[in-house]
């Protein structure tokens, strides 16, 4: 099975759980009367939709190169990031402001609606299914090194979070007795409080990808640290970076005696191209300019 085939499997499982998710959160929301409940629901409805977003550009980013994208389709992966983490976004901004107007009512006096059983084991059921799928889909996401499927795992635990702060809403209301129906909101905002934290996370990877930035310092190191373990090359510098989707690129200038033949100063730095992508995989873009010595 490739990489592609991979990456569709995990997110066809996560969008399968979304859906099945989904359809029984609404079901006890509207049963067991909880507002909690049905925003949870929504939220659940966003993964889904997030999980078709990756399983479009993941089959768009597997393209091979051609003569409108030389450097390959990897940057549609993530855009497919980016896109998740606006959804994100925008799910943890809608359960703030939720619980943000079930506050407010609560504290001008009105009696908040009492949840039903079917709600609280709906929530509880989430939170084990939610959190099963992240740890698998992050796994995944990290051995296939895809951003957009990390970004997704993400998506599944902040669902898992959401349905925590239903459940302690749900479960206090049901506890304690309807005046502690405004635990729900509490719970809410601060889970929406967490998610804006990862979204935030998740975006500054995306564009910083999108817009080409270096990578890290410690990984730039570790490059130059390759190429002086050549003896015949010196002097690195005008070193570049990036990443491409899940792969990089590295253009570097080198080095070396101005009297060595073009064969031998040719095959020093071909061993020095399949030395760095042994170290950062099969298929990082290597460009090496070589100059002679003084």
């Amino acid at each position: 099975m490739n990489r592609e085939q991979e990456l569709t499997r995990v997110t066809l499982v996560g969008s399968v759980g979304n859906l099945a998710l989904l359809a029984f959160k609404f079901v006890a929301g509207i049963v067991g009367h909880s507002a909690a409940m049905v925003a949870d629901a929504v939220h659940s409805l966003s993964d889904f939709a997030t999980d078709l977003i990756v399983l479009v550009f993941v089959r768009i980013s597997a393209k091979p190169q051609d003569a409108g994208h030389d450097y390959g389709h990897g940057k549609f992966e993530t855009l497919a990031t980016l896109f998740v983490a606006l959804a994100l976004v925008a799910a943890a901004i809608g359960i703030i402001v939720s619980g943000g107007v079930k506050f407010s009512r609560w504290l001008h006096g009105e009696t908040l609606e009492m949840p039903g059983k079917l709600a609280l084991w709906a929530a509880l059921l989430s939170i084990a299914v939610k959190e099963l799928l992240y740890r698998y889909t992050v796994a995944k996401g990290k051995a296939l090194d895809s951003p957009a499927v990390v970004a997704n795992a993400w998506h599944h635990r902040s669902d898992a979070f959401s349905s925590i702060g239903a459940a302690i809403g749900i479960g206090g209301a049901l506890l304690l007795g309807e005046k502690w129906a405004v635990l729900d909101p509490i719970a809410s905002i601060g889970v929406g409080i967490m998610l804006v934290k990862v979204a935030w996370d998740l975006l500054k990877v995306s564009t910083g990808e999108l817009t080409d930035s270096s990578l890290p310092e410690e990984t730039e190191k570790e490059i130059e640290d390759i190429i002086c373990s050549f003896p015949q090359v010196s002097e690195p510098h005008n070193l570049r970076t990036r990443r491409i989707g899940n792969r990089i690129a590295i253009e570097a200038h080198v080095r070396l005696d101005g009297k060595m033949s073009l064969t031998e100063a040719h095959d020093i730095v071909s061993a020095l191209e399949a030395a760095l992508r042994a170290r950062f995989g099969a298929s990082t873009l290597v460009t090496i300019h070589m100059e002679p010595k003084g």
